[in-house]
């Protein structure tokens, strides 16, 4: 039996430390007071989201707005005015009028009759404001009904985000006095009307009961709030909706006479303004805008209706758990979180566990979110964001286990060159075994052109520099297209496709990886002329062929590569190309589908150490769903009126020919020249030969070498066109110079 308990606290060793370490951060972080924002704004969501109840027909609204001051005809409302507007309320028959007006001091002319209405009514209800602070200083309310005993206090609540959502039924000032609400007044006439009143609940701290529905009192930690001033007799306030949840008339209206005799029969009449300008708004949960703030009188409305339709209807309150309950509330999801974090930690496959973990923190996070909202219909004000805080902080720490546990593993393989290779060596059994195995792959490899001739001007830092930031820019984009980076050699980059993973469409991500790597250099040289430096070009050769690609070296020191003579061939393809080319074998093209390879030009050749000639294609782009072409800029040739004297000797490989050959530049375009070779034909190049060339000049610096490659322009009379590949900075600002004058 211990043993088995010991094995099991062993196997769950995650989730018994997670789960309530997680859980107590989260209660003490909940403490703090910083997630009470975010509760409320849940709380507000679930609000908009219920569906609107419909309007309480038993309450009913008087508004003062812009429009009656223009029929009134004055800046203020005299108190004639209200006494004529309260006689045609009176003559309705309400079971209760709420005057929600300050009317402490007299405006005349009329204020002998409102004196006498106050007198002789004995279902109005005054306001006046109890509590007072730096803002609003308290008001007395009509001094006949405050004699009468017929006022209630209109103060509100309003929480640190300036919204309103609790209600005080009851409340003390500072002088030590008892007042009933405005709100709670009018709905006590209504019911008194129904023959019901409150009761005291026994053995309790003086709850209120009205009907069967216990009012429950507001404590500083119920629902979202931390530490709230619980003073007074507060219950949050369920809103029927949003603004003009209840029918609303404007005082013009009552005046003239346009609403029916009975209109305000058995009703709560409550008087008002609802205008802008009265500055009598607040927000509320329902508040998305201003326009959509809530008058006073109408949240009071809100209130009112809250106790009667409670009484009469049995409509919940919103109700909170206890702070007991809450805590294993979070407690049980941060279990959630873990265990299921942790069930699933055994997965082989990465992608797969990270995809399950995420289906099921979805599915846990629709489940919370759900369940609380139901909750919310039926009245209860579930928390919702520090379970899911627990939720997901318990599934990161688990998986931060996991992770690091991996990267534990995955030191051990520092040797390898990308999380793939990592991946698949770990998955298999024989991942870790010497050796290879033979498969034909796509290969690509790419070279810039002059990165030699301009890392020799440089100090290292700065080829570092330009190395890296060109290497990351080309290593997104092959990651982008899955290839895997077999080696960086200096400015060289070798990507395989199809190892350490075959894929059906290879040679077509080969191909548009490297249309991707070709368009990227645009961004790449914008940080390079940033730098003061000149524009970089890259050449790109693709070829498919069979290799043996497996773990290369000893038991000491061992590097998952690729051998073999299409390897070798591949760089042979690269070689032909220059600067912004990609040039492909028929093997790659046949391999990718020539219907969606778009084709330049295609050429015979027979590369070194091939035996037989082979065709290789310029590709311009890539169709299907890649859609990716070069930009081509059009090449033109202008002719110089003096020609440029110059000296050029044909490279062997890597190696400068011994040769020295006399020439002219006849003609130049802004990438390459036409050459005329001065000793005649024996001194051609052939064509796709890389060269080097010196300009004759007084001027050390304007004698710099110069690299450049034959194109395939037909030859003729001796001349031969290049593409410069490389051009000292004092060369290529010569060059540009007399490119500018003639092209004008």
């Amino acid at each position: 039996m211990w043993a088995a308990c010991k094995r099991l606290l062993w196997d769950w060793r995650g989730v018994w430390i997670a789960t309530p370490s997680m859980a107590v951060v989260v209660i003490l972080l909940r403490f703090t007071g910083i997630l009470e924002p975010l509760e409320w704004s849940v709380y507000d969501q679930y609000m908009r989201l219920r569906p609107v109840e419909p309007s309480d027909e038993r309450i009913v609204i008087v508004g003062l707005d812009e429009a009656d001051m223009k029929y009134i005809g004055q800046g203020y409302v005299p108190d004639g005015v209200y006494a004529d507007l309260l006689q045609k309320l009176i003559a309705m028959q309400p079971r209760a009028i709420g005057l929600d007006i300050y009317r402490d001091l007299p405006f005349e002319p009329g204020h002998e009759e409102l004196v006498e209405i106050f007198q002789s009514t004995p279902n109005i209800v005054g306001v006046e404001k109890v509590i007072g602070d730096k803002i609003r200083q308290r008001v007395s309310p009509p001094p006949e009904l405050k004699a009468k005993g017929q006022t209630g206090a209109n103060d509100l609540i309003v929480d640190r985000d300036n919204t309103v959502r609790r209600a005080l039924l009851v409340q003390n000032n500072p002088d030590g006095n008892t007042y009933y609400s405005f709100a709670l007044y009018v709905a006590m006439l209504y019911l008194q009307a129904e023959g019901i009143s409150p009761q005291v609940i026994e053995g309790t701290d003086n709850w209120w009961k009205f009907g069967n529905i216990i009012f429950k009192p507001f404590e500083a930690n119920d629902g979202g709030y931390i530490r709230a001033d619980a003073g007074g007799y507060q219950v949050f306030i369920n809103y029927r909706g949003p603004v003009r949840s209840f029918e609303t008339v404007p005082y013009r209206d009552i005046l003239e006479g346009k609403v029916p005799a009975d209109w305000g029969r058995d009703r709560i009449i409550l008087i008002g303004s609802v205008g802008e300008s009265f500055q009598d708004l607040f927000a509320t949960p329902h508040t998305l805008a201003a326009r959509q703030r809530l008058p006073g009188v109408e949240i009071h409305a809100n209130i009112a209706s809250q106790i009667i339709s409670a009484a009469l209807d049995n409509r919940p309150l919103i109700k909170t758990w206890s702070e007991l309950i809450e805590w294993q509330w979070i407690l049980i999801w941060s279990a959630i979180g873990a265990s299921l974090t942790w069930k699933l930690r055994s997965s082989r496959n990465v992608k797969r566990f990270l995809l399950r973990e995420i289906g099921f923190f979805i599915l846990a996070t629709g489940v919370l979110f759900s369940s609380t909202y139901l909750g919310f219909l039926m009245g209860w004000w579930i928390p919702v964001v520090p379970p899911f805080l627990a939720l997901s902080g318990s599934a990161m720490a688990i998986t931060a286990y996991v992770a690091r546990s991996a990267a534990e593993i995955r030191k051990t393989f520092g040797r390898y060159l990308t999380d793939e290779i990592v991946s698949t060596l770990l998955e298999s059994p024989a991942g870790l075994r010497l050796g290879g195995e033979r498969r034909s792959i796509t290969i690509l490899t790419s070279d810039l052109r002059g990165f030699t001739a301009l890392s020799e001007r440089l100090s290292p830092e700065e080829v570092i520099k330009v190395l890296n930031f060109y290497l990351s820019k080309m290593a997104d984009v092959i990651t982008e297209y899955r290839g895997t980076i077999d080696e960086f050699m200096g400015d060289g980059i070798l990507v395989l496709f199809g190892a350490p993973t075959k894929r059906p469409d290879d040679a077509k991500r080969a191909i548009a990886c490297a249309v991707a790597m070709q368009l990227a250099m645009v961004e790449v040289n914008k940080q390079i002329e940033a730098w003061d430096l000149n524009a970089l070009e890259m050449g790109i050769g693709i070829n498919t062929g069979e290799v043996v690609v497996g773990n290369l070296g000893s038991e000491k020191r061992t590097k998952y590569g690729v051998v073999g003579s299409q390897v070798n061939l591949t760089y042979r393809i690269e070689s032909y190309t220059t600067g912004g080319q990609i040039i492909i074998s028929e093997t790659t093209l046949k391999e990718a589908g020539e219907n969606i390879i778009e084709i330049d030009n295609h050429k015979l050749v027979q590369p070194k150490g091939v035996k037989r000639p082979i065709t290789i294609y310029e590709v311009s782009g890539i169709r299907d769903k890649y859609n990716l072409f070069v930009h081509k800029e059009e090449e033109i040739f202008y002719p110089l009126s003096e020609s440029i004297p110059l000296q050029y000797t044909i490279l062997e490989g890597k190696h400068v020919g011994e040769n020295l050959f006399p020439g002219e530049i006849l003609e130049l375009s802004n990438k390459g020249a036409l050459i005329l070779a001065v000793e005649g034909s024996d001194a051609l190049p052939t064509m796709l030969t890389n060269i080097k060339l010196n300009l004759k000049s007084e001027l050390p610096e304007l004698r710099e070498d110069i690299y450049a490659k034959v194109l395939e322009k037909p030859i003729e009379n001796g001349k031969f066109y290049i593409r410069f590949t490389s051009k000292p900075p004092a060369v290529e600002a010569k060059l540009d110079e007399v490119y500018k004058s003639i092209k004008v």
